[in-house]
C-alpha cells in the first residue's frame, strides 16, 4: 500500500530512524530498499525504529502520523495482523453489526419448530486449533445392513435474518479468512465462535441432512429438517485418526457411531472414485506458535483416514441438498466444476509422458466427456507413481490440478468434475461462507421451515462476487503461508542451517530455474536460479545453458544434456530470505 498524492491514505509501515526523524517506508509493497519513506510523528502513541506501525498520511504526503503500533517485524503473529490491515481487514465489525449479532444470538434461534435430537450421540471432529464448529455427525444402525448417518449443521439462517444489515456485512466479506495465527470471520463472534458453534454440552439449533446407506455406499434415503442438538464431544482429527489407527481407544457414547461412520465414508470414497473422482491430495502448511506470537515449527497437514471421514460424509451431504434443490427449481448457489477442455487433458498426458509416469492411452479424438472420464484414472496414475518412486507428489498433483477448471459458485448446476458429482452445493459451512447460507435458505423453503429463499434475479452476480472472494482469500492466505515459512527458515537458520546440505524435491518449473521444497516434511519452498547450476562436463563442473522443454517439465543443460526434473529430490543450500515478500533464493547444495 503506497502514499498517493491529493489523498488521506492509511498506511502499514515499518518504522525506521533517519538522523532526527523517525520515517515511515510500507511494509510489504515493492522493494523495501526503493521504497518511498515517509517523515511521521508520534502524538501520543509510543512507538519506535523497528516497529510494525499503522500510519495516517496526510494530503499529499504531508501530515503523517502513527495512529498504532501492530509490532515486530520478526513476530509471526504481529506480521500476519499487519498482513490483513494492509488489505483492509482485521478491524472488526462496526459496533452495530456486532450489537445486531449479540441480539440475534440471545435469541438463540427459539422462534423455529424443532426435532428434538439432544439424545442422539453426536459429536463434532476438526482441526485442534479449531474455534467455529458448524458440522456435527451422528450414525446409528438403520436394520437391514443399512446405516444411518446425521449430519447437523449449524442453523445460521435462524440468526442472520436476510437483508439485515448483519446479513448484508457478511454478504461483503463472503466468506471467512484463515491465515496462520488469525482469522478474518464472516460473523461476529457472538455467532461464529458462540451461538453458531456445535460445541459440547451446549444445545444448539441445527438443520440436519437424515442420510440412509446401504452396504455399498449407495444413499438410500434421505429427509431434512430443522433440529436441536447437543454435541457429546469435541474431537479432533489427530485424536480421531489414533483411534481409526487402534492407537487410543474409543469412548461412548462416540464410540460406536465414529466405527459406523467411518464404514459410510470408506463406501463413499470407493463408489466416488469408480466414478471418475480426483484421487489427489494438496497438503497444506500448518504453523505452530509460543505465547509471544513467534513461529516455532510447522508440518504439512496430508489428508488422512479422519479428514476423508468428515469430508465424505460432508459431499453426500451437499449431494443432498444440491439435487433437491434442482429438483424444486429453487434459486440457489451451486458448486459448479466444469469438466476439462481435452486440450487441457491432452497437455496433461503429455507432460505425464515426458516424466515417464504411466498414463492410458487416449482416444484420437478426444472428446469433452472422453477427457472429463480420463482424469479420474490420470490422477490414480500419478498417487500410485508417487507412491512407488517415493517422491514427485506435490509436483505432479500440481500440473494435474493446473489441468483443471477452477471450481466457481454459479446460479445453474453444473455439475463438479472433480468429485463426480451430477449436483453439487455449498451446505455444511454457513459460519464461514455466504453461499452455504444462500442454500441453507433454499432448503429451509424446500421443507416448508421457512419463506427466504434469495432472489434469484439476484445471484448471478452475488456468485461472481463470491467467487472473486474466494480467490482473494486463497491468494491472502498463500501470501501469509510463505511469510511465516519464511520467518520460521530464519530461525532455523540462527540455529545453525546457514551453508547446510538441505534434503529437497522440485515442485515448479520455469525458465529462470527450479522451485524446490525442501527441509523437514519439505514445508518451506524457493527458487534456485539457472544462473546457479552447473553440470558436469569435461572432468569438472561448469556453467551450462539451460532451456525448458515444451511440456515444461524438464529444465535440460544444452551442451551437456544434464536435466532437473519436476519431482525429482535436489538437495539445496539457502543463500538468502526476504520474509516479507515470502522468497527464498537457494543454491545447489553440491
Amino acid at each position: 500500500m503506497s502514499a498517493r498524492p491529493g489523498a488521506p491514505q492509511r498506511l502499514v509501515a515499518l518504522l525506521e530512524r533517519r538522523g532526527r526523524f523517525l520515517t515511515a517506508a510500507p511494509l510489504f509493497d515493492g522493494d523495501a530498499q526503493g521504497a518511498v519513506r515517509i517523515a511521521v510523528q508520534l502524538h501520543d502513541v509510543r512507538a519506535d525504529a523497528g516497529d510494525i506501525a499503522v500510519v495516517r498520511v496526510g494530503r499529499r504526503g504531508r501530515g503523517a502520523r502513527v495512529e498504532r503500533v501492530v509490532g515486530r517485524p520478526d513476530v509471526a503473529r504481529d506480521v500476519v495482523e499487519a498482513l490483513l490491515l494492509d488489505r483492509g481487514m482485521g478491524e472488526g465489525f462496526a459496533e452495530d453489526i456486532e450489537r445486531e449479532a449479540r441480539s440475534a444470538a440471545a435469541r438463540g434461534g427459539a422462534q423455529a419448530e424443532r426435532s428434538d435430537l439432544r439424545d442422539l450421540a453426536t459429536f463434532t471432529i476438526d482441526p485442534a486449533d479449531a474455534r467455529d464448529f458448524d458440522d456435527a455427525i451422528s450414525a446409528a444402525p438403520a436394520g437391514n445392513g443399512e446405516t444411518r448417518v446425521w449430519v447437523h449443521i449449524a442453523d445460521v439462517a435462524a440468526h442472520v435474518r436476510a437483508g439485515s444489515p448483519l446479513d448484508e456485512e457478511a454478504r461483503r466479506r463472503a466468506n471467512s479468512t484463515y491465515l496462520p495465527a488469525a482469522v478474518e470471520p464472516m460473523l461476529p463472534h457472538a455467532l461464529s465462535s458462540d451461538a453458531c458453534s456445535l460445541r459440547p454440552g451446549e444445545e444448539r439449533p441445527a438443520v440436519t441432512a437424515e442420510l440412509a446407506f446401504d452396504e455399498s455406499g449407495a444413499q438410500t434415503s434421505v429427509r431434512f429438517y430443522r433440529s436441536l442438538i447437543r454435541s457429546d464431544a469435541r474431537l479432533d482429527y489427530d485424536r480421531v485418526q489414533r483411534v481409526l489407527d487402534g492407537k487410543e481407544r474409543a469412548e461412548e457414547p462416540w464410540g460406536a457411531p465414529l466405527e459406523l461412520a467411518q464404514q459410510v465414508a470408506d463406501a463413499l470414497h470407493r463408489g466416488r472414485l469408480v466414478r471418475g473422482a480426483l484421487a489427489v491430495d494438496a497438503p497444506e502448511p500448518e504453523f505452530a506458535f509460543d505465547a509471544a506470537g513467534h513461529v516455532t515449527g510447522a508440518a504439512m497437514r496430508e489428508q488422512s483416514a479422519s479428514h476423508r471421514l468428515i469430508e465424505q460424509l460432508m459431499i453426500a451431504a451437499n449431494e443432498a441438498v444440491a439435487g433437491l434443490l434442482e429438483r424444486r427449481s429453487l434459486p440457489c448457489l451451486y458448486r459448479v466444476h466444469e469438466r476439462p477442455e481435452p486440450a487441457a487433458v491432452e497437455r496433461l498426458a503429455e507432460q505425464l509422458a515426458s516424466l515417464e509416469v504411466p498414463t492410458p492411452p487416449l482416444p484420437e479424438p478426444l472428446s469433452q466427456s472422453q477427457a472429463a472420464a480420463l482424469v479420474g484414472p490420470l490422477s490414480e496414475q500419478i498417487a500410485r507413481h508417487a507412491r512407488r518412486e517415493g517422491h514427485g507428489a506435490r509436483a505432479l498433483g500440481a500440473l494435474l490440478l493446473r489441468s483443471l477448471k477452477p471450481a466457481v459458485y454459479s446460479p445453474r448446476n453444473g455439475g463438479h468434475a472433480g468429485l463426480g458429482s451430477r449436483a453439487y452445493c455449498h451446505f455444511t459451512s454457513p459460519i464461514r461462507r455466504y453461499p452455504d447460507l444462500v442454500c441453507h435458505r433454499a432448503l429451509l423453503q424446500a421443507i416448508g421451515a421457512e419463506d427466504s429463499a434469495h432472489d434469484g434475479a439476484d445471484l448471478a452476480a452475488l456468485a461472481l462476487h463470491c467467487s472473486e472472494r474466494e480467490r482473494e482469500a486463497m491468494l491472502l492466505e498463500r501470501r501469509a503461508d510463505d511469510i511465516v515459512s519464511c520467518l520460521l527458515l530464519e530461525r532455523e537458520l540462527v540455529g545453525g542451517s546457514w551453508g547446510q546440505r538441505l534434503p529437497g524435491e522440485v515442485v515448479g518449473l520455469i525458465s529462470a530455474g527450479p522451485f524446490v521444497a525442501f527441509g523437514a516434511e519439505l514445508v518451506h519452498e524457493g527458487l534456485l536460479p539457472v544462473r546457479s547450476l552447473r553440470a558436469a562436463g569435461d572432468g569438472a563442473a561448469r556453467r551450462e545453458w539451460w532451456s525448458l522443454n515444451d511440456e515444461e517439465t524438464v529444465l535440460r543443460g544444452e551442451s551437456t544434456g544434464a536435466s532437473v526434473r519436476l519431482g525429482q529430490p535436489l538437495s539445496v543450500r539457502v543463500e538468502r530470505v526476504d520474509a516479507l515478500r515470502g522468497r527464498v533464493d537457494l543454491l545447489p547444495a553440491g
